[in-house]
């Protein structure tokens, strides 16, 4: 089993719901209105009157590993398409859930 963690720009949203959809991820966790900004080029997402922008962030746990795999595979194609989205995707093991 798998935990993914996706921070993304919020404008966003739809999109990377719909992504866990199409591989049949219907259980998540999201968290609103966060601020963060990219390591290496990324545009700051802080909420403020400079830097208005927000993030969004989904937890999932996915229970197939070669489905985690395409997901992860998905999202990463999707930022290579959109680099303005900011997408950024971890996954690690998961014992239980």
């Amino acid at each position: 089993m798998k935990a993914i963690f996706i921070a993304y720009s919020q404008a966003y949203n739809e999109e990377i719901t719909d992504i866990l959809g199409l591989y049949g991820q219907r259980g998540y966790t999201r968290w609103t209105d966060i601020g963060g900004q990219g390591s290496e080029d990324g545009t700051p997402h802080l909420g403020t009157h400079a830097w208005p922008e927000m993030n969004h962030a989904v937890l999932t746990f996915v229970k197939d590993d070669s489905k985690a795999a395409e997901i992860i595979s998905a999202l990463r194609k999707y930022d290579c398409e959109f680099p303005d989205l900011g997408l950024r995707a971890f996954s690690w093991s998961v014992d239980e859930v």
